[in-house]
């Protein structure tokens, strides 16, 4: 047989001879519609920094391509989808770093933010036309959920007129005498876009309380400002009476924790954030405000440098959660530390990174009940090959970024096996597996729709393939099986195939991710 047509064969899941069939390890699973967990909300990602610089400058077809990329839920002629049909996108609400060059002290121009605020006081609701291009394209393609945050108030209205901290003491670089200012600026932002027709479902007035955020002069990489528990329940408590003045239904997600941990423990100024803001004995209780809803964020770095610590961490996360009645929202992820390299410390290739991320993904959803996921970041500088740990696409722009080329990585159809396929209103439901097999080298997530629709999530993270019997119970028959498809062995995205009724087991390749949707 042609070796060629042989590697086509195994990628589609098809059996070559009864001898190739016996050394697949064999694996059943039981999928139990009337057992049920969380509702999925979205499932999305953020355009922060390079926005600007892409949506302003980039001639339209890249810029357009890469929104499609991102956004779009359609399938070209050949039945490959053109997107991967994000259900959220996150807009960066800059504090003015921009517009002061090399006076903000941030090195790369491509990460400073500009301001909506001027120096006097005035707004310029014109500014940010990259970012603001992004999320309009964001909204045409019906992305179901809108949020803007920051990550540093106005440079007007902090303590050293800069983007972020050059003084270690662990407190909000935002002056005593601002919170009202600040408040208002950001029901101001927020209202001026309602009336654009382009509505923020949340609105994060704070960003990894727990990081210190402070840097010499001329050393920062980004905005940034620490929090203390005590005054994110200001902030939000002044932003709530804004937004409820100006009677905006936008809602304020609270406590975007640095690490998953402080959640629900850790120690310091911004620790047991559960507890503290919806416990209703808490002193700092947020739970009966009006536009603050019962979610808690916080953000998957530093928590996945082995298996125990991925999954026992959001066991412990899920368990607090259940307890005082809020949601867990992952709301954001890269690979920033080094636990995606799984004891290899050299280079890591795309498909690596691709299983690792899905295996968070995966650990957040069946282990954290998270009801939402959102990577960071979009697009950054770098290589589609080796270390895509950053990003979903590749960017590789001119030195004035004002024009470059990119390139789409494992990692943007890694996150489209959920983003694409698990919509907003999907419901987790029970899966068991049966099978020896090595911790988490099959991880397997199921959900329904209330039309019945099951979507199945398969990653095979081994260096063997995998024969995959289903059983699904409580369920219709289903007539079709359509199986979409990444590898690294045939650099294909997503490849659709559809599985016949009579084929008794469906055969995973190794290092491979699998969405089977059953209508």
């Amino acid at each position: 047989m042609n070796k060629i047509v042989a590697l086509l064969l195994l990628s589609f899941g098809l059996t070559i001879t009864a001898s190739a069939q016996q050394q697949d390890s064999l694996v059943a699973i039981s999928i139990d519609l009337n057992k049920t967990y969380q509702t999925i909300e979205n499932i999305g990602s953020s355009g922060c920094w390079f926005s600007e610089g892409i949506g302003k400058y980039w001639p339209v077809a890249k810029r357009e391509r890469i929104a499609e990329m991102l956004f779009s839920q359609e399938l070209d002629a050949k039945g490959q989808p053109k997107g991967i049909g994000l259900s959220a996108w996150r807009f960066n609400i800059g504090a003015g770093t921009l517009e002061q060059g090399d006076a903000s002290g941030i090195k790369d121009f491509r990460r400073r933010a500009d301001g909506f605020l001027n120096a006097d006081g005035s707004y310029d609701l014109t500014k940010q036309a990259g970012y603001r291009f992004f999320s309009q394209k964001a909204k045409d393609y019906g992305v179901e959920t809108l949020i803007a945050f920051s990550n540093s108030p106005p440079v007007q209205f902090t303590k050293n007129k800069l983007g972020y901290k050059t003084e270690k003491d662990y407190r909000s670089n935002l002056r005593e005498d601002a919170y009202g200012d600040y408040a208002k600026f950001l029901t101001k932002v927020i209202k001026h876009f309602d009336e654009q027709k382009l509505h923020f479902d949340y609105i994060s007035p704070v960003n990894e309380p727990q990081w210190d955020w402070s840097h010499k002069y001329m050393e920062a990489h980004q905005e940034g400002s620490p929090w203390s528990n005590e005054e994110i329940y200001k902030i939000t408590k002044a932003l709530n009476t804004e937004l409820g003045n100006e009677r905006l239904t936008s809602k304020i997600l609270v406590t975007e924790a640095g690490m998953l941990n402080y959640l629900y423990g850790g120690s310091g100024h911004a620790a047991n954030q559960i507890q503290t803001f919806f416990n209703p004995k808490s002193p700092l209780y947020l739970g009966s405000l009006q536009n603050v809803p019962k979610i808690v964020a916080g953000h998957g770095y530093f928590t996945e440098s082995n298996d125990s610590v991925l999954f026992d961490i959001r066991k412990h996360l899920a368990d607090t959660a259940k307890v005082y009645g809020v949601k867990y929202w992952q709301s954001e992820y890269s690979m920033l530390a080094d636990g995606f390299k799984e004891g290899n410390m050299g280079d890591r290739t795309a498909m690596d990174c691709a299983i690792f991320l899905s295996k968070v993904i995966h650990a957040d959803l069946t282990v954290g009940n998270a009801t939402a996921w959102q990577f960071w970041n979009a697009y950054e500088p770098g290589s589609a090959e080796k270390n895509t740990r950053y990003y979903l696409i590749a960017l590789q722009g001119n030195p004035d970024f004002k024009d470059g080329s990119f390139q789409d990585t494992k990692n943007l159809w890694a996150l489209g096996h959920y983003s694409r396929f698990i919509r907003p209103g999907m419901i987790r439901v029970e899966m068991q597996q049966d099978g020896k097999l090595k911790n988490n080298q099959l991880m397997i997530s199921a959900f329904k729709n209330l039309d019945g629709k099951l979507v199945v999530v398969a990653t095979n993270a081994g260096r063997e393939k995998i024969r995959l019997k289903m059983n699904i119970l409580n369920a219709k028959k289903y007539s079709w099986v359509s199986r979409y498809l990444t590898t690294a062995d045939l650099n294909i995205n997503m490849l659709s195939e559809v599985i016949k009724d009579d084929q008794r087991s469906i055969i995973l390749p190794a290092r491979s991710i699998s969405t089977f949707v059953m209508d």
